[in-house]
């Protein structure tokens, strides 16, 4: 299967006219929206003019996605991955610009990353499993909530922080047309029904609400700043 440039997702920061096809995902972590590492480094981070160069970086296992080598070019990439190139002694985190678009920042914390706890599941033995944002599973305590945030390293994936979602939390926008604005919790509004549960966002720019799925907390209440290097 092939992927049209033109209908591509948003979140591709490519030109859309300048030929028909782009390299679709294969299967893996993140959603539809996740980027193939081969675009990463050829329109994203520009070390290769040709996708025949990408292929060949990325084959020889040159680059490092959260702390693992991967040598396939079609590697899903999605927010606050972090892409380490060994060799130039680089390391950068994707996050979005102010079109919603998937940029990659150099950053000095390569050894870190933000999960957003999804789901949690028992499992056998009367542990708790978490579910997290980009398909990633790990065991811990019943002490984390669904909406939470844990600051993991990588790639042992030990847990390093808690960031609990609550009011005056700092936390980042990731869909819809605010994605990549950063505010605080300002309230929480349950729906009933079938409707999407409300949060509302206080921000530089004033009160924004969006659903709940959009607020990923980066901070804890009272910082002011991100528990990771947006590179910004």
């Amino acid at each position: 299967m092939h992927q049209k440039r033109i209908s591509a997702p948003k979140t591709y920061k490519i030109p859309r006219k300048a030929g028909k096809w782009v390299v679709r995902t294969s299967p893996g972590p993140h959603n539809k929206e996740a980027i193939p590492l081969a675009v990463v480094i050829r329109d994203l981070l520009q070390y290769a003019d040709t996708l025949r160069e990408a292929r060949k970086i990325i084959s020889s296992g040159e680059i490092l996605v959260d702390g693992v080598v991967r040598r396939d070019y079609k590697f899903p990439v999605g927010l606050f991955d972090v892409v380490t190139i060994p060799k130039l002694e680089k390391s950068y985190r994707v996050i979005f610009d102010e079109k919603g678009r998937y940029i990659l920042r150099e950053i000095t914390d390569s050894d870190k990353k933000l999960y957003k706890i999804v789901n949690k599941t028992a499992v056998r033995g009367g542990k708790i499993q978490l579910n997290l944002f980009d398909g990633t599973n790990i065991l811990a305590t019943n002490d984390f909530k669904t909406k939470d945030s844990i600051l993991l390293k990588i790639p042992e994936k030990q847990i390093l922080d808690h960031l609990k979602f609550e009011e005056g939390a700092l936390i980042m926008i990731v869909g819809g047309t605010h994605a990549g604005e950063i505010g605080r919790v300002k309230a929480y509004k349950v729906v009933k029904g079938s409707g999407a549960n409300l949060v509302t966002v206080e921000t530089s720019f004033g009160e924004i609400t969006t659903v709940e799925d959009y607020v990923f907390v980066v901070g804890k209440k009272g910082s002011d700043k991100p528990v990771i290097d947006l590179g910004v």
